[in-house]
């Protein structure tokens, strides 16, 4: 029987635009016939049928208008290999896919991250499956088309790049920053990609409108782009579009609080402190060190081990008061790691004997400490955008270092200064070689992105102080350490 789906699929980079020229290599003896070097090689059906896919994938990315041709071929290797039309309608969610056809859902995951085949072996005709699944979910994020977007068609975009992001073996937000935010995730440009065209929907979208109807608002699901644009556009808005935006900004910093504070409960803690005797309690037995210190005294006939001191373990850590500095650049393109630090910081002050201090800054710096326990309320009090100075925020940080040596400040910005630039780095060099713990982050993001002007640096990289890298969880471990 010919196979459908090779009269219309290529052997090479060209589409041919009539394909009742096309016969299927499988239709002809030579095809299984041994070959020399005068011989041409035909291609693998399933190789011809991956490269349709692909081929179709491309041409709908970069071109809005259909190819027949191309739709056509796809629809014959979509059917041939037992998958649903559906995966072929621009119009279908990934979410209605799976809903019509649960087997699917673990196909999904992981789909774009397989397992090495053994031998180097492949399996052509799983590659094709795979071909058809990777470009449903890739259309659906990357073609975003233009216009005004409604609530319902931005929430469509959201779940279908959380099934990109499963694809790629991470959970749904991972990548983006959301939901997932703090989980140590790495997009690195993908990531960025993925929140640069949830920012454009965001933008696209009539936000004040929908926000004034609760019903269209139920809709939203909390990101880091529609939490930037809700923080941005705050002061304009009134009534039942207020309340429901602080509604979504107080859902999404309580989904991120609770994985950076699973991470920080994880976190290694301070070193234990041996000048205090263990308590001398059940719990705290060291069974094992109690056993082998008394092996001496073990009896052979009666088999028995007689026990003359009992051993338990040292449970006590050093709790010496520490204080945490947070200076945060709240100019826009650092919101995100307003944010995320914004709710770290709130996570650090509930720990006892560690005393936080806040303070954001654009132009001007404001000291956020009073509400440090409420990064909901944090959040409503900074103005994003605007310039960055510096130097106006270590004149208000300097103040809070009672004991350099039991201090750490921690500044998150990108260090773009420009004029100002001597003069902070000036100031930072002060406050470290007083004793204080300094510690510079380009950004804190949970894809890791960060870009930090080259001249600052450098010199943190001489002064001993490196940037560290955006990703949450290593500033949680360095806050960790130090402060417990």
């Amino acid at each position: 029987m010919t196979d459908r789906t090779d009269a219309t699929v290529p052997t090479d980079a060209t589409v041919p635009t009539d394909s009742a020229n096309t016969t299927d290599p499988t239709d002809s003896a030579d095809a299984t016939a041994p070959t020399d070097a005068a011989t041409p090689v035909l291609a693998d059906p399933d190789d011809n049928r991956r490269q349709v896919l692909y081929w179709r994938l491309l041409a709908r990315l970069f071109d809005h208008e259909e190819q027949a041709a191309l739709e056509s071929a796809s629809l014959a290797v979509v059917e041939d290999i037992g998958l649903p039309s559906a995966l072929l309608d621009p119009g279908a969610s990934v979410d209605s896919v799976v809903q019509r056809h649960p087997e699917l859902a673990e196909e999904f995951d992981g789909l774009m991250t397989p397992e090495p085949e053994p031998d180097d072996a492949r399996d052509r005709a799983a590659e094709v499956r795979r071909a058809a699944l990777a470009s449903k979910v890739l259309l659906n994020v990357f073609s975003t088309g233009s216009g005004t977007v409604s609530a319902g068609q931005l929430a469509r975009w959201q779940s279908d790049a959380g099934w990109l992001e499963r694809a790629l073996g991470c959970p749904p937000g991972g990548l983006r920053g959301g939901r997932a935010a703090g989980a140590g995730l790495t997009g690195g440009g993908l990531g960025a990609e993925l929140g640069a065209l949830e920012a454009d929907l965001v933008q696209r979208m009539h936000l004040r409108e929908v926000l004034a109807d609760p019903a269209l608002a139920a809709k939203l699901t909390p990101s880091m782009s529609l939490i930037e644009q809700l923080l941005r556009d705050k002061g304009n808005l009134s009534g039942i579009a207020l309340a429901n935006a602080k509604s979504l900004i107080r859902r999404y910093v309580d989904e991120v609080a609770e994985v950076l504070r699973t991470q920080v409960e994880k976190a290694t803690v301070g070193e234990l402190d041996r000048s205090v005797p263990p308590k001398r309690v059940f719990r705290n037995l060291d069974i094992d060190r109690t056993i082998w210190k008394n092996l001496t005294n073990w009896s052979p006939e009666e088999e028995r081990l007689y026990v003359d001191r009992l051993y338990y373990r040292h449970t006590v850590r050093r709790t010496t008061p520490q204080r945490l500095v947070v200076v945060v650049d709240q100019s826009g393109s650092m919101v995100d790691s307003m944010v995320n630090c914004t709710i770290l910081a709130s996570i650090f002050a509930g720990l006892p004997k560690v005393d936080v201090h806040l303070i954001a800054y654009d132009t001007r710096a404001i000291d956020l400490t009073p509400w440090v326990h409420d990064p909901f309320d944090v959040l409503l009090r900074t103005n994003l955008g605007g310039g960055n100075d510096g130097p106006v925020a270590m004149a208000m940080a300097r103040p809070k270092i009672a004991e350099p040596k039991n201090t750490v400040m921690v500044w998150i910005s990108d260090f773009y200064e420009f004029d100002r630039s001597q003069p902070l780095f000036e100031g930072i060099e002060a406050v470290h070689r007083s004793g204080v713990r300094f510690i510079p982050v380009g950004s804190v993001t949970s894809s890791g992105r960060q870009e930090v002007n080259p001249w600052f640096r450098e010199r943190f990289k001489a002064l001993g102080t490196p940037v560290v890298s955006g990703h949450i969880d290593k500033l949680v471990h360095e806050l960790k350490t130090f402060l417990t």
